[in-house]
């Protein structure tokens, strides 16, 4: 099957066959004759997959064929959740429809609004954008969606799971109801069908690969380190193996940068991309990595998002998810597009757990290796089929084992340990017979012993009873401190009240 076969116009083909492109990927292969038929599409892949592609081109065919954009409208809208994804599909947009007299632009927060204001003042036949962003621009009346035709939400499990639910259902609003509808998502979760109940209309579905699946053009392992030498083990990795392009998964912001800065001390010229950074700063980043003048990116998984670079040759967990679905999207960074590539996490003693998590998502065991000069005090056993299981798991000695085997031990048999409270009263006793004298007779440990012997039993040590008044409590706290007054000295009508 060709690009040609499925129904391109000529501008678009000679756009794809610019960029080394003959035939299309199973995901574009489907999705771009629904989308040219007209149907709403509910398609799951991974990333990595040509899915991008998959509804940029027939969007710019379909728009191809119709009227230009009026003033301040919309005619298809792609919703991202992440500024550099956006960016992605703006540069794709581009890239296909270079041939085409189509205008687009993409808007998105972190950056000022007013370049923005004035792309969208004429009108734009294709607008990619964050939700935040769009809605703040809804508000001031920049945009007018009554002439929109194609709606795409564009990694819809990701902006799930960053929570834009709410924003995604404040543009829905503004939206006309009579529209195409495309979603793609890496899977079709319980909260995506819920979705897609209010959005798509008897969309084709399309699925081509299983769910949680990662691409057999990727390599993993897995180097069990001390977490304390993860750093200094990266750098030899990196200068032993000499990877000259690493893309490195921190689970912190604050990790990210304190990486980042001990691979420059190190002569190795690395950056860091998150939220916390500026879009100009992120957007520098990415394009020096992408240049070769950065040879290591860290980033935390939602600054990674939308990060597309072909022939990535490797990925680094330097920390482990810990949700064990985004090790798939971060992994995926790596063999995209038929090329190979490596994945390698370092796993500390305390993310043994995440790992077995991430083992039994992806229904497989990653290769266990050690680093010369790194081998750490433990290892790896495979993950158990049993949710939760625990590797390495240690059992602490339980102290009332030992405790009741030698009570059974000295005891007879037959004989029941002694109730909780019978050690209580046996303790307390036993510190009166210690501080008033050895000779005063000790409390039994078991009640009916203490009777059978002649002793009064062991009584709860309550306070005394409150009868309201200041008096009664100077005549209780009297009673105490003498302790061998009888109850006959004690006039039991002091306190009472004459009625008038």
């Amino acid at each position: 099957m060709s690009f040609a076969s499925l129904g391109l116009n000529a501008a678009i083909l000679k756009a794809v066959e610019k960029q080394g492109y003959d035939t299309p990927s199973p995901i574009q292969a489907q999705a771009i004759p629904a989308v040219l038929a007209g149907q709403d599409v509910m398609a799951a892949a991974q990333t990595g997959t040509g899915k991008t592609a998959g509804f940029t081109l027939p969007i710019l065919e379909l728009l191809s064929k119709g009227s230009r954009a009026q003033r301040g409208q919309v005619r298809a809208l792609v919703l991202t959740p992440t500024r550099e994804l956006a960016a992605q599909v703006q540069e794709s947009v581009a890239t296909y429809g270079v041939n085409l007299p189509l205008k687009s632009a993409v808007v998105f927060g972190g950056v000022s609004i007013v370049p923005q204001l004035a792309a969208l003042r004429n009108g734009v036949d294709i607008l990619v954008a964050t939700p935040g962003r769009l809605l703040d621009l809804c508000q001031q009346k920049a945009i007018s969606f009554s002439k929109l035709e194609i709606l795409v939400l564009d990694e819809a499990d990701r902006m799930l799971d960053m929570g834009f639910i709410r924003d995604i259902k404040k543009v829905l609003a503004l939206l006309p109801p009579k529209r195409q509808n495309l979603m793609f998502s890496a899977t079709f979760s319980d909260d995506i069908r819920e979705l897609a109940k209010g959005l798509v209309n008897n969309p084709v579905e399309i699925s081509v690969t299983p769910r949680n699946a990662t691409a057999n053009t990727v390599t993993q392992c897995v180097y069990p380190l001390d977490k304390t030498r993860k750093s200094m083990a990266l750098i030899e990795l990196i200068k032993t193996n000499d990877w000259k392009q690493v893309l490195v998964f921190s689970r912190t912001k604050h990790g990210a940068n304190r990486l980042a800065k001990n691979l420059d001390a190190a002569n190795i010229k690395a950056a860091a991309i998150h939220g916390n950074k500026s879009q100009t700063a992120r957007t520098k980043a990415l394009a020096d990595f992408k240049a070769g003048t950065v040879q290591v990116m860290v980033a935390t998984d939602i600054a990674a998002r939308g990060i597309d670079i072909d022939q990535l040759p490797f990925v680094v967990n330097f920390d482990l998810p810990n949700v064990p679905e985004d090790y798939v999207h971060r992994i995926g960074r790596t063999g995209r597009a038929g090329s190979t590539g490596q994945a390698v996490s370092l796993v500390g003693l305390e993310e043994v757990k995440l790992l077995h998590d991430i083992e039994r998502l992806i229904n497989r065991t990653i290769e266990r290796k050690q680093l010369a000069g790194f081998e750490a005090p433990f290892t790896i056993p495979e993950a158990s089929s049993r949710s939760g299981h625990k590797a390495n798991s240690v059992k602490k000695p339980n102290p009332n084992r030992s405790k009741h085997a030698q009570q059974q031990a000295n005891g007879a048999q037959g004989d029941k340990p002694a109730r909780k409270y019978d050690s209580r009263q046996q303790s307390r006793s036993n510190k009166e017979g210690q501080s008033q004298g050895a000779n005063k007779p000790k409390a039994a440990g078991n009640r009916a012993e203490a009777i059978a012997n002649g002793n009064k039993p062991p009584q709860r040590n309550r306070p005394p009873r409150r009868s309201g008044g200041a008096t009664s409590g100077a005549a209780a706290s009297s009673n105490n401190n003498t302790g061998s007054a009888s109850k006959g000295n004690v006039n039991p009508y002091a306190n009472a009240k004459v009625k008038s």
